[in-house]
């Protein structure tokens, strides 16, 4: 390998989004900081709920939608295939930023661009880790 070649590899393309370069590096062709895959269109926002498939995470939006009917709002989900890169890592329950890209897939056309790290938890107003010392105490 050339010195220009190694020099490349190591650091991150822009992207275009303000976002954070991932620290590692990998070789994966669909990464949009260490491949050649351009983005384009919307950025979202969701929590990753399955990384089940190979390198596809499966990223979850939740969204309030108002019924003027009943003057109350509803809460509505869409889930999207996001293609997840080596270097980013995500895990399950983290928010993660997609952005739109061209279709990898049947069904994937959005690759993971930032790991926002640990969702907010929330049950009826508390939080899910004071929950086991709840149910330890009923034991």
């Amino acid at each position: 390998m050339t010195p220009a070649r190694t020099a490349r590899a190591r650091r991150a393309r822009d992207i275009g989004l303000d976002v954070r370069a991932p620290k590692t590096v990998c070789e994966d062709r669909h990464c949009p900081f260490h491949g050649r895959l351009p983005l384009r269109g919307q950025v979202l926002e969701g929590t990753v709920v399955s990384l089940g498939m190979q390198r596809t995470a499966v990223v979850e939006r939740t969204i309030l939608h108002f019924v003027s009917k009943y003057e109350r709002y509803e809460k509505r989900r869409r889930r999207y295939l996001a293609h997840a890169p080596p270097c980013l890592s995500p895990t399950v329950g983290h928010r993660v930023r997609i952005a739109e890209t061209r279709p990898l897939s049947k069904l994937v056309s959005f690759c993971i661009v930032e790991d926002l790290g640990e969702a907010a938890r929330h049950v009826r107003g508390e939080d899910l880790e004071a929950r086991p010392e709840r149910s330890a105490e009923a034991a």
